[in-house]
Order: C-alpha cells, then structure tokens, then sequence
C-alpha cells in the first residue's frame, strides 16, 4: 500500500508541475486572444482527451512534459484551392462546417466547386454550385472536417504570429513564471508545515530515521528526544551532535533517549556513508518549532527561491565546464527515483522537493536552448530589434534540431538512469 502511495505521490508532483507551466502558457494565451488548439500534458499517443470550448485537453503517454498548441505557430490548415470540391453547411449565407472529403454522405449540405476563398481576412467564400455562383460568409469559429476530425478555422487575428512581441513574449514568458509562483507557494507551505525554530532551544528530538542504518537497527524512532551522547548532555545543540556522530565513526556511542515519558539506553555505532564525510546514524536530528507568522513564511520563501536559485546556476556551471561524472547526470527515471525516496519521507519533505523541481524546471525553460522557451524568447527579441520578425522557416528549423538534440540527451541520460538501477 505504501509503494502505491509514493507513485501516486510521484505521479502527481510530476502532474503538478508541467500542468500550472502549460496553464501559464494557455491562459496568457487566451488573454492575448490567440486560438490554442490543444492543452496537452505528456507526450506521444493520447491516453485521454476531451474538448472544451474550442480547446481539446490531451493526456498523453509519455509523462516527460507536455505542451500548448497555438494556432499560426505550425502549418496546422489542410490547404484549399480554387477548382476543388468541398461540401458546406450554410445558415443565411454564413458558412459553419467546411467539408472536404466522403463528400456524397453528407446530409443537408451544399456541395460545390471552389472559385476563391479566404479563411485569414475577408471570411469569405465563393462556390460554383451546380454552374451558378454563391457567395457565402465564413463564421470565424467555423470547422473544417476531413477524415473524421474536426478543425476550427484560425482567423489572422487569431493566430500567434498576429499578436505584438509583448503579447507573444507574456504567452511564452508565463510558463516558467507560474513555476516561480508555484515554488514560492511551496516554499511557503513547508516552512507552514514543519514551523520555525524556536529561540534558545532545550532540546534536539529526531526527525527522519532512513532504514538500514544504524539508528533503525537500535530502534531509534522518528519524535524521540535525545538526551546524552556518551555521557554528555546534547540540550539544544543540534551542532554538537552532528559532530560527535562525524567524529564517532566505528566507535560505538551511548546514548540515552526519551520516548513517551520514560528514558532509554541506546547503543549505536556510526558507518561511513559514501559521498559524505564522518561518520552517519540515519537520522535527521531537529529543533523543537513554532508556527510562523505570515512575515517569516514570505522572508523563507524568498530566501529559499534566491538559494536554490544560486544552488542551480552552479550546477549549470558545473555542467558547462564539465565539472562532473557520468553517474552525476539524471534525467526523469532518476528525478522520479528521488521524489519517490522524497515521497517515503513525508508530505513536508515532498513538498520542499517539488518546490525545487518547479523552481528547476522555470529556470530550465528560460535557457536560451533551442525548443525551450528562452530560445524562443530571444527569436522574438530579435523581431524586436529588428522590426520584423526571423524567416519562419529558420526559426522551426533551429527548434527542430533543438528539439531533437533534447530527446537524444534525454534517451542518454534515461539509458545512464536505468543501467545503474540495474546495477544497484
């Protein structure tokens, strides 16, 4: 029951985070007045999609992103000509389904041969119906059925290439803004959850006990408060404990706890633990805490997005200058690995977690790599310096390749991923 309970949990970070950074991109979308076709979370074939309004919401197999499709940002439209054949359903002159093939099943339609048509400006068609001439208006919400599907017209001043670079720039911008609101708000709802230390403590109780280690085998428990160490009184002094658990690595230490009123007489011998300096227990030793107040809950939450900010960029300067191993590198089985084990430690240390993951993730996009968000924005600082935008083609060319040198580095770290999973 617990191992559903942590993919559950894990699913759902994952769920969380990509969903509020395409919510940003829709809404802001919508604001501007741009058509979004789909709201998609995942990627590969649909597990599950309906239609609201005049955008279809899509989950999809692959649970490693997702996207928000705008009309005008692909060649979207199946291309009509004049001379072709199509079939229309008309209410006073105005057009409100376009047919374009299985043309002799359709019922109460008018069928006829294409003489001109505009879709972007005018909205206006006009068919050759059996030798005469009908002119119609197009309704700017009308849709085009081929092969079974329906697809809504996109109008200029519906499409994303219409909009001004402001506009486009807050649509793409929004996603990794509403990751920094949301890891503000995490960051916010951990320190809410856990509480602030109190000043002058007394003493230090335990917090987390990781299984395997030696606090486990001596039976140590998550809320026993610890007394002495080796004859020594810990009080609150969370540091000194640390320490003579480091300096204690292989020597056995006596310690006495209290749990539910009563005293215990403990002894455990600290393991080195690979990666890590001194001698380690497998616990999380912490100060007895108070509520905060709303001032202390904003002042955490900030300092934490500024830190992890800092923490993050490091990485990436590691990463540039090739300041790590192979085994250092992870891509989502590994990120789903940890916030499981995140999982296992309680919905305030998820919380803390997911809060990173959507402070990464906004950081992340705002990159100006190829296919991400930050790359798109610096195409559109151009067309801004410019006063005109990049040839179209060039610039789906760069995110193309961009896109596919992601999937190759994602395919490279999910192989490192798994081979040492294998290998324990």
């Amino acid at each position: 029951m617990q191992m559903v309970q942590v993919v559950f949990l894990t699913v759902l970070v994952f769920f969380i985070i990509v969903t509020i950074h395409e919510w940003g991109h829709m809404i802001f979308a919508k604001r501007a007045g741009i058509l979004v076709r789909e709201f998609a979370i995942g990627f590969g074939p649909k597990v599950f999609s309906y239609v609201r309004g005049e955008t279809r919401y899509t989950l999809r197999l692959l649970p490693v992103g997702g996207f928000v499709r705008m009309a005008g940002e692909d060649p979207e439209m199946v291309d009509l000509q004049p001379g072709q054949t199509i079939a229309v359903r008309a209410k006073d002159s105005q057009v409100s389904k376009l047919y374009l093939d299985q043309l002799d099943l359709r019922k109460n339609v008018i069928r006829g041969e294409i003489e001109s048509l505009d879709l972007e400006k005018e909205l206006k068609l006009a068919l050759i119906v059996d030798g005469e001439m009908m002119h119609f208006t197009v309704h700017p919400q009308a849709m085009m059925i081929v092969k079974g599907q329906e697809i809504q017209i996109a109008p200029l001043d519906r499409q994303f290439g219409s909009k001004t670079v402001g506009q486009r720039a807050l649509a793409i911008f929004a996603g990794p803004l509403m990751n920094f609101i949301l890891a503000f708000l995490l960051f916010g709802l951990y320190i809410q959850q856990v509480g602030m230390p109190v000043d002058n403590p007394t003493y230090v109780k335990v917090g987390e006990v990781t299984a395997g280690m030696p606090a486990e085998a001596a039976s140590v428990k998550k809320g026993d408060i610890i007394d002495q160490v080796n004859g020594t009184v810990i009080g609150g002094d969370r540091e000194k404990l640390i320490k003579m658990i480091e300096a204690s690595e292989g020597k056995p230490m006596d310690w006495v706890i209290s749990r539910d009123g009563e005293q215990l007489n403990l002894s455990i011998t600290p393991v080195a633990v690979e990666g890590q300096k001194g001698g380690k227990v497998g616990i999380a030793p912490i100060l007895p805490t108070r509520s905060a107040t709303i001032g202390e809950t904003v002042k955490y939450a900030g300092n934490a997005m500024v830190t992890m900010t800092k923490n993050i960029f490091e990485g990436f300067k590691q990463l540039i200058f090739g300041q790590f191993k192979l085994d250092d590198l992870g891509g989502p089985v590994r990120t789903f690995e940890v916030t499981g084990q995140f999982a296992k430690q309680g919905i305030d240390q998820l919380t803390l977690w997911t809060a990173i993951l959507s402070l990464y993730l906004g950081i992340f996009n705002l990159l100006p790599i190829p296919a991400l968000d930050g790359s798109r924005l610096v195409f559109l600082g151009l067309e801004g310096l410019r006063g005109k935008p990049i040839d179209p083609n060039r610039e789906s060319m760069v995110h193309f390749i961009g896109f596919a040198m992601l999937m190759l580095l994602m395919l490279a770290v999910t192989y490192n991923d798994i081979l040492r999973l294998v290998k324990g």
